[in-house]
């Protein structure tokens, strides 16, 4: 198998953590988004809220997809990471998907989680999509 790996310039450097911010299997089309989250280039949040930052990691997901020869329309499988209760975030969280996926209709897990990437992550979106 051969892999293509993305790291777009407007997105943190992924490399400081050893991985890629998505990898494509170039054999399958297949594009793996590694988690994205609200981070600027000196790996600091922008957004203090969860509709905040999850509007920003899906624009980053965007981003990546896009990198990678990709689109929200070839989304296979989404996850959506919320640091604390599901529960208490489902109906900010919800209105913000369905916006950002429109008629895509990906697969899609969302999991209360205790931390992310940082004290200050509240939200991470990794996802899977195909280039063909």
């Amino acid at each position: 198998m051969s892999k293509k790996l993305i790291n777009p310039e407007e997105l943190f450097d992924a490399s400081a953590f050893g991985m890629s911010q998505a990898v494509i299997a170039t054999t399958t089309g297949l594009v793996f988004v590694s988690g994205q989250v609200d981070w600027n280039n000196q790996y600091e949040t922008t957004e203090t809220s969860v509709g905040g930052q999850m509007r920003k990691a899906l624009k980053n997901l965007r981003i990546a997809l896009e990198a990678a020869g990709s689109s929200i329309d070839q989304l296979l499988q989404i996850r959506v990471y919320i640091r604390g209760e599901l529960g208490e975030h489902r109906n900010i969280i919800a209105p913000i998907l369905v916006d950002f996926l429109g008629e895509s209709r990906p697969a899609a897990t969302a999991i209360g989680v205790a931390s992310l990437a940082s004290p200050e992550t509240l939200v991470e979106i990794e996802g899977i999509a195909s280039t063909n």
